[in-house]
């Protein structure tokens, strides 16, 4: 069995899943850009399809990846800290389960290419891959995303709060994001 339909036949977290279990992840050993976010939420559970919602269409903006990029799993990684939809909790969804990266990330990290630049995503991944910035505010982790370089590059999550986080934090879009796009371009190229 492929790891791909190890990760889709998975339940180790379904008794804890409100939604039923839709791992939902996408790679190939030849994907030199690996994505890592939280955790599906309602619409990406639905379609089965990673980063397909407002989130995602941030993302792909601030990236500067088209969707057809994003998609080919040839090319990109879209490994979530959580496989499935955690639910609903006050506020936003509930934090990723915290059964799935350590059970499969190792396994799709060693599957991927050794020079892969990796996007971390929102303080959950930045908490399990930057462990000694985990006293950093999620602000001072993007602000010193140079300091995490060629290897990650740790970004917001792109929920619709981050256009508030971006007019208080103007020098992402100066800084980081230019950044960022040609990261992303050179490991595609």
């Amino acid at each position: 069995m492929s790891l791909q339909a190890e990760i889709a036949a998975c339940r180790i977290c379904a008794e804890h899943l409100p939604h039923g279990v839709r791992p939902v992840a996408s790679f190939s050993p030849t994907a030199r850009l690996l994505i890592i976010g939280q955790a599906p939420g309602s619409k990406v559970h639905e379609s089965g399809i990673p980063w397909d919602d407002a989130s995602g269409d941030r993302l792909r903006d601030w990236t500067g990846l088209t969707k057809e990029q994003m998609y080919d799993h040839a090319q990109v990684a879209l490994v979530p800290m959580g496989f499935c939809y955690p639910g609903k909790a006050s506020g936003g969804d509930k934090p990723p389960r915290p059964e799935c990266a350590p059970q499969w990330h190792g396994h799709v990290l060693d599957l991927l290419p050794e020079d892969r630049l990796t996007l971390l995503v929102g303080t959950y991944a930045q908490a399990h891959y930057l462990p000694a910035a985990r006293k950093l505010s999620m602000t001072d982790r993007v602000r010193a995303f140079r300091d995490y370089l060629p290897r990650f590059l740790p970004l917001p999550h792109p929920a619709w709060r981050s256009t508030i986080w971006m007019r208080k934090n103007p020098w992402f879009e100066a800084e980081v994001l230019p950044e960022l796009r040609r990261r992303v371009s050179d490991t595609l190229d």
